[in-house]
């Protein structure tokens, strides 16, 4: 059956970030509804932003266009050109290889839920605009952006 049972898909707090650049998303919840479908070509992600939480580091994909709905709650878009509010109803689009680095902020005083919708193209590469890392969605580790991989402590 299609049907995809919520509660029955796995969650998953926090990213896989190495430290410190993990600690503004700790809060985060990430359920895979895509993977829980049996989805191949494109990722689907129902997503918990607590208070105080960022979606992600700043970033941009090269080869994966990125969408973002937001169902419940208030979120502050950071991007190249600034802040934009987004609310219940509102959405984004980020096309791929653009370099205009986003993510999102809930500064608000509730729980924030939103679609996350992805390409899931092994070939991209996610590029952090603030911080030294990059990762490579063909391994998923987390690289320095001299290509030098993270070592943890």
């Amino acid at each position: 059956m299609p049907k995809i049972d919520i509660a029955r898909v796995p969650k998953r707090q926090g990213t896989g970030y190495p430290a410190p650049f993990d600690a503004p998303c700790a809060e985060r919840i990430r359920q895979r509804l895509g993977d829980a479908g049996g989805l191949r070509d494109f990722g689907v992600n129902l997503m918990q932003l607590p208070p105080g939480n960022w979606s992600s580091q700043r970033h941009w994909h090269s080869d994966e266009d990125e969408f973002v709905h937001v169902l419940e709650g208030e979120l502050t878009l950071i991007e190249d050109d600034g802040e934009t509010v987004l609310r219940a109803g509102d959405c984004a689009a980020f096309p791929k290889n653009a370099g205009n680095g986003h993510h999102m902020i809930n500064r608000s005083e509730r729980v924030a839920v939103y679609l996350e919708v992805g390409s899931r193209s092994p070939a991209d590469v996610i590029t952090c605009s603030d911080v030294d890392m990059i990762s490579p969605s063909s391994d998923g580790r987390f690289l320095h952006k001299d290509g030098t991989p993270y070592t943890s402590a």
